[in-house]
């Protein structure tokens, strides 16, 4: 089993999106290469409502899927075709949007006045990017929960991990996206697609990640021994990038730690991406643009 070594750690940045929405973005805008075919994760979450009130009012999307996992509070949401609903704590939502859309997304509070969650871009290849829209709505009581005997947990929301199947079905990137909690002082070999992008969001308590192919510059006796010779120090906020094997190990901190494990196919497709709107060539995304000038993005 070979682990799989850090690329890069960074932070999730503040940012303003929507009417004025605060969050915190992962990653984002920028190389759309590095985490093919994921393309941006935001993590909005905040007590003070005057952060995430004024939501996500009417907005195209094409060429994309946008994943919605709630943690707290609420979002209601509504959408050109007529689709209307509301996230709950707990669900997820897997719009497709295909050829086109227009929708918005309104978080609520929770009775304590708490909104939490994630958004997630995934890209279409070139033969769906024009695929008619459709949603996949899982609610909480539909994901599947496991725990190991050492009492790790994963909530599997996507995919097949440790021998159980994701609700969410028929998605080209074959993803798997589980939500992971390992107890304090704990650590846990976690299985990942070979060749598969992954990367690891932490949200809660802290941990290390392991990294096996890290020069040291004094070897020492145990590392003669020890396969695993570096470690990736991650906290709340944390965004780790993982290079090609079969597994991750983390190592979880006195409070425990809790991360999304997200993986992917990569597409390996040019990309042409403004705002809401991911095409392949300059020249669909500037015809994506004069749809929605003339009228014709809703087909």
């Amino acid at each position: 089993m070979s682990i799989r070594p850090v690329r890069k750690h960074s932070i999730s940045q503040p940012t303003i999106e929507g009417a004025g929405v605060r969050l915190n973005r992962a990653f984002g805008f920028g190389d759309p290469s590095e985490l093919d075919p994921f393309l941006l994760l935001d993590d909005f979450r905040s007590d003070r409502p005057e952060d995430y009130m004024a939501g996500f009012p009417w907005h195209p999307h094409r060429g994309i899927e946008t994943i919605t996992y709630v943690l707290a509070g609420s979002v209601e949401h509504g959408d050109s075709i007529g689709n209307r609903g509301i996230i709950n704590s707990g669900d997820v939502q897997w719009m497709t949007a295909g050829r086109g859309i227009y929708h918005q997304e309104m978080p609520q509070s929770d009775d304590k006045g708490r909104m939490h969650g994630f958004q997630l871009w995934a890209n279409l290849p070139a033969s769906l990017k024009m695929t008619e829209p459709r949603y996949q709505g899982i609610k909480s009581a539909d994901i599947p929960e496991v725990t190991d005997d050492d009492g790790t947990k994963a909530r599997l929301i996507c995919g097949t991990f440790w021998g159980k199947r994701g609700p969410v079905e028929g998605i080209a990137a074959d993803p798997v996206y589980v939500d992971i909690s390992v107890p304090p002082g704990q650590q846990k070999n976690i299985p990942v697609e070979m060749m598969s992008s992954a990367f690891a969001y932490v949200f809660a308590g802290s941990g290390q990640f392991k990294d096996s192919s890290a020069p040291q510059a004094v070897p020492t006796e145990d590392m003669l021994t020890e396969k695993i010779t570096y470690s990736t120090p991650a906290e709340n906020r944390s965004l780790i990038l993982f290079d090609r094997g079969d597994s991750i190990t983390v190592q979880a901190g006195e409070e425990g730690i809790r991360f999304l494990l997200v993986s992917g196919r990569p597409l390996q497709e040019p990309v042409a991406w403004h705002g809401p709107i991911v095409m392949n060539t300059r020249q669909e995304l500037i015809q994506a643009f004069r749809d929605l000038e003339d009228g014709n993005f809703i087909r």
